[in-house]
């Protein structure tokens, strides 16, 4: 197998949102079984050759990208099957927790919830924490094509991006809810 970094036809298709190409690109060094690469993205600390290929897709959230990239690299410790995942951080630690209790329930997921929400900076740790506590549960990690696009707008005081997730958290997610609709579904 060649150590050389390559990206895989999806992570180059220019129809793609950058985020979703680097989940693309991502997914694909699980798929093909790029361990080397995946080892070099949990180097925090160290710009490997993988952080500068994750970084390149967008050169405005270059750290954004390199940081979401090694998320996903923890997440995926010696995995053999990707997980693109699904939902929002808040969707995602919903999921944390034992049969005793999950999410709200759960006074872990919930203290992590409320460090992660009431950071005005972007809280790495407290992600790290989040992803490694969802790897542990065996629970799928949130959709890292959104984690990419909520942490971009993490600043953006209209996005609320840390309240929405604080509310995904909070309430149980309804697939037969109309997304526009307010209040109850029934």
């Amino acid at each position: 197998m060649s150590t050389e970094i390559k990206r895989n036809t999806a992570a180059l298709d220019p129809d793609l949102p950058a985020s979703a190409q680097l989940t693309a690109w991502l997914t694909s060094l699980v798929r093909n079984r790029a361990y080397g690469e995946l080892a070099q993205l949990r180097r925090s600390r160290t710009r490997t050759n993988a952080h500068i290929w994750a970084g390149s897709y967008d050169a405005h959230h270059r750290d954004l990208y390199e940081q979401v990239a090694f998320l996903f690299a923890v997440y995926h410790r010696g995995a053999s099957t990707p997980a693109p995942g699904f939902g929002s951080l808040g969707t995602a630690v919903r999921r944390i927790g034992t049969t005793v209790g999950r999410g709200p329930n759960d006074p872990g997921a919930a203290r992590l919830v409320d460090r992660i929400v009431a950071s005005r900076r972007i809280p790495w740790r407290h992600l790290q924490h989040a992803i490694a506590r969802l790897r542990a549960c065996e629970q799928p990690p949130p959709s890292w094509t959104q984690l990419v696009e909520d942490l971009a707008r993490w600043h953006d005081r209209r996005a609320r991006i840390a309240y929405g997730w604080a509310v995904d958290f909070h309430e149980p997610y309804d697939s037969t809810r109309n997304p526009t609709q307010k209040g109850s579904s029934t």
